[in-house]
């Protein structure tokens, strides 16, 4: 299921565009770095193979990179705001 992300601080539980309460903030973030980890895989073995597809590998390390963005804002707005 793609998400179309609607924030750009911190999200207080509200993302994708509807509610979403903390624990399935978290679930989310477990899949988006497995998601992550995995294109770090195929890149890796995509770099291996001879000749290298350098169009493929460049739109894997721009999912890869979109994927560590979300993971960031997600866990931004997962902790709790520190009243200075």
């Amino acid at each position: 299921m793609d998400y179309l992300i609607v924030f750009s601080g911190p999200i207080n539980y509200i993302t994708y565009g509807f509610m979403e309460d903390e624990e399935e903030l978290r679930e989310k973030l477990i899949e988006l770095k497995q998601e992550h980890k995995d294109l770090d895989d195929v890149i890796d073995r995509l770099m291996q193979h001879q000749p290298v597809d350098f169009i493929q590998l460049q739109r894997l390390k721009k999912r890869k990179l979109s994927l560590k963005d979300t993971i960031q804002r997600i866990e931004s707005g997962l902790l709790p705001d520190i009243i200075a």
